[in-house]
């Protein structure tokens, strides 16, 4: 996901990209036999098929670093930015290493966050980060994935610059350091509060407390464009020499303001001598970070954090349970349900105290406090997989998304550290808290719920005005004008199924009347989703294939894409080509059309086939629609495809940004064997599972079992299927048949069946009966 702004402190691309296969044949191994600070052998457990090298080569932006499941904190390394690709401050093409922060994004399109870094060092003291030209200019270090170690909760390098190992593990809200120096009598950590990833400091504070205590703040401009971040640093070693400086002045005392300072904490090491660092964040106050430390971290035994890290992350990944003989499809799959739970992450304080998005203190919320909010990817099938294995989270992440609309006036867009960044089309919080409400999530108000969605959409706001006098956004009114308005009727679809289910008529009818409006850019004469300038006329000139990113009427694609964003309502889809034949048709050219979309087209449009883009979320539900027509041979075929060639085990092995978690939960889902199009009905349409056998682990104490037969070589195709004995012939299957526990029993055949999921009574629909 490329997003939305005009911040020139952001991270943004220079130039576009197409699907391209990147060869790693130079690149060094990733998993040496010793590492600094790294246990003596693999820890048992799902974790040891996750690899989270992948993903942080070609466009995935993918964090890299230890964390926990959800965690606030995500400690890892921060390099020399080189460009789009370094959002996530990392990315495996790179060699120098400029310190580590203890905040990340995971795979968004721009980069922010990278907050307290501390780097290291030994030998005469430098102030600035150096060069990508002359690193030795500044306080950077070379390092080698040949002497790098990452897995769940760990991270490990060796500076070669200073001969020290780095490791890494963290709690929730704590991040934990591991440096073994050589011997030395020129020691130091610098602690630089003037670092980020993509954003720029606007007044930070350092201080220290006592003798192995620093305290203070950093405040930063950039794509969340108020950002507050308190933190706590406690050293296992008594603190002899703390110099401060602003910028590169030293300053006197045992305190400092200003917007770029620096603190050098210097000592004397003896060879492999080992120290340590705890660094605790808050969103609102250094006390509340020193507590998060008190209460999470009251002991010095990195071993032991390191081993709790993995044990939590090891029940997180226990809830989905796969057998194959195929290790390398463990190890895809384990590290794309890795992925999916780095963000949302916990932006609140161990006692519940948060910084809202009014920017006042809330103390004891009763829920847990969440931001990374990137809806607009998100809401099509991450969140729908957190209802099946993190349904108290979603509850966590609704009642936040609930108290944001409390003190910002609307629900979030694209949330991030208390700030509304207003990124990417639609109100995407519409389909994800519609979707926790109707499958009973525990915890949540419908009421309000209800009352928060129905405000946020009568809004005047980003093209809402025009919906509701004109019943579509003009093209000339903003740009991306038809995305923009089929997210909305997306949106509005699913505040109409609540508004149903709470006995709302008047509201039902009239969400659902504006749940059609993207029949108003479908032309008919064409069969393209088009921009419409009146009731009378259509954007010309019109290239289905050109893209012009933010500068035309769709956002990172063009109308062959969009063309099938109406998973809320594919039967009236299907009914604007006139017959099923006719939409099959255009659906099959879709994968073969071929076409330059131009030298303005968004670096996000990656992974095609044909026009189809696996690489950018608003394709990722189009392989599914053919069960609506009773074809699901051809999801199965391409489908099957997209799982074998564009997720791998290498750096590159996703082929577009991972997105907070959506591509990834795209082959989570879609590697067991089923993903939801519409995301707010409760129906997962089924494709081609991959493995011998998937147990979900409910949050109700119950197992659902999926098991494959005939699952090998070219056995693609779903012959037949029993739920617990019995024939089941539909080709979706409810969220609540899941949740009841049992087998599915799925046949697999070598050939396409004339049988399953063809006749209409059987095919997946938009509202279940």
């Amino acid at each position: 996901m490329l997003t939305h702004t005009d911040n020139m402190a952001l991270i943004v691309p220079s130039k576009r990209f197409v699907y391209t296969t990147i060869t790693w044949l130079l690149m060094l191994p990733m998993m040496v036999l010793s590492q600094p600070g790294k246990p003596a052998k693999k820890p048992p457990g799902l974790t040891r098929y996750v690899d989270p090298f992948i993903g942080t080569g070609f466009h995935g932006h993918v964090f890299m670093g230890a964390n926990v499941p959800f965690g606030a904190v995500q400690l890892g390394p921060t390099q020399m930015s080189q460009g789009w690709d370094w959002c996530s401050g990392y990315h495996y093409s790179d060699s120098l290493i400029v310190g580590f922060a203890h905040t990340h994004l995971n795979g968004t399109g721009i980069g922010d966050l990278g907050d307290v870094l501390l780097m290291p060092t030994t030998g005469p003291v430098k102030l600035t980060r150096g060069t990508t030209q002359d690193s030795r200019s500044g306080y950077a270090s070379r390092f080698s994935h040949n002497e790098e170690t990452a897995r769940p909760g760990y991270y490990a390098v060796k500076l070669q610059r200073y001969n020290i190992g780095v490791a890494l593990t963290a709690t929730e809200r704590v991040g934990l350091h591991q440096y073994t120096f050589p011997k030395s009598g020129d020691a130091h950590i610098m602690l630089d509060l003037g670092e980020g990833v993509g954003d720029r400091p606007t007044e930070t504070y350092l201080e220290q407390l006592n003798d192995s205590t620093l305290a203070g703040y950093r405040f930063s401009k950039g794509w969340a464009p108020d950002q507050r971040l308190y933190f706590a640093v406690v050293f296992a070693k008594p603190v002899r020499q703390l110099t401060l400086y602003r910028d590169q002045t030293a300053v006197t005392g045992s305190s400092a303001k200003g917007v770029r300072i620096k603190g050098i904490v210097s000592f004397a090491t003896q060879a492999n001598e080992k120290v340590l660092v705890k660094v605790g964040i808050s969103p609102v106050s250094s006390a509340n970070a020193l507590a998060n430390i008190r209460a999470e971290l009251p002991h010095w035994n990195f071993a032991n954090v390191a081993a709790d890290a993995d044990a939590a992350w090891n029940r997180e990944l226990g809830k989905i349970v796969v057998k194959t003989s195929d290790q390398n499809r463990l190890k895809i799959f384990y590290t794309a349900l890795f992925h999916t739970q780095v963000a949302p992450s916990l932006f609140n304080d161990h006692n519940g105290d948060y910084r809202g998005a009014d920017k006042q203190v809330h103390a004891k919320a009763s829920f847990a406090n969440m931001t990374t909010f990137s809806l607009w990817d998100t809401y099509r099938s991450a969140h729908p997989l957190l209802t099946l294995t993190q349904p108290r989270r979603v509850s966590d992440m609704v009642n936040s998304m609930l108290a944001i609309y409390d003190q910002q006036g609307k629900l979030p867009i694209w949330h991030l550290v208390g700030n509304e960044t207003n990124t990417m089309p639609g109100n995407s919080a519409m389909p994800v808290i519609a979707d926790a409400c109707l499958k009973v999530i525990a915890g949540i108000d419908v009421n309000r719920a209800f009352e928060a969605m129905k405000k946020s959409a009568m809004l005047d706001e980003r093209g809402l005005k025009f919906v509701k006098s004109k019943g579509y956004i003009p093209a000339d009114s903003l740009v991306e004008s038809v995305a923009q308005g089929l997210e909305y009727a997306i949106d509005d679809w699913a505040i109409a199924q609540v508004a149903k289910k709470l006995g709302k008529q008047d509201d039902y009818a009239y969400f659902s009347k504006r749940a059609k409006a993207y029949q108003q850019y479908f032309d008919p004469g064409t069969h393209f989703m088009r921009g419409r300038v009146s009731d009378t006329e259509r954007r010309t000139p019109f290239s289905p294939i050109v893209s012009r990113h933010m500068k035309d009427d769709f956002a990172e694609g063009n109308a062959w894409q969009y063309t099938w964003l109406v998973p809320h309502d594919v039967e009236g889809l299907i009914a604007l080509f006139r017959n099923e034949k006719a939409f099959t048709q255009k659906l099959d050219s879709l994968f073969v059309i071929k076409g330059d979309m131009g030298n303005e087209a968004s670096n996000d449009i990656t992974g095609l086939i044909g026009q189809y883009a696996h690489g950018n979320e608003p394709s990722h539900h189009i392989t599914y629609l053919y069960g609506y027509v009773g074809q699901p041979w051809k999801t199965a075929q391409k489908v099957r495809f997209v799982l074998d060639s564009m997720y791998t085990t290498r750096p590159d092995g996703l082929i577009g940004n991972e997105d907070v978690g959506q591509m990834s939960a795209w082959y989570v889902l879609s590697a067991m064997g089923f993903y939801p199009v519409n995301p707010a009905n409760g129906a997962y349409v089924f494709g081609s599972p991959v493995f011998d056998e998937v147990s979900l682990h409910l949050e109700n104490g119950k197992i659902f079992r999926l098991i494959v037969q005939n699952n090998r070589g070219s056995n693609h195709y779903i012959k037949h299927m029993l739920l617990n004995g019995k024939p089941y012939t539909k080709s979706y299957l409810t969220h609540q048949a899941i949740l009841d526990g049992g087998t599915l029993t799925i046949v697999m055949a070598s050939k396409p069946g004339t049988d399953w999921g063809v006749r209409p009574e059987n095919r997946p629909r938009s509202v279940l009966k």
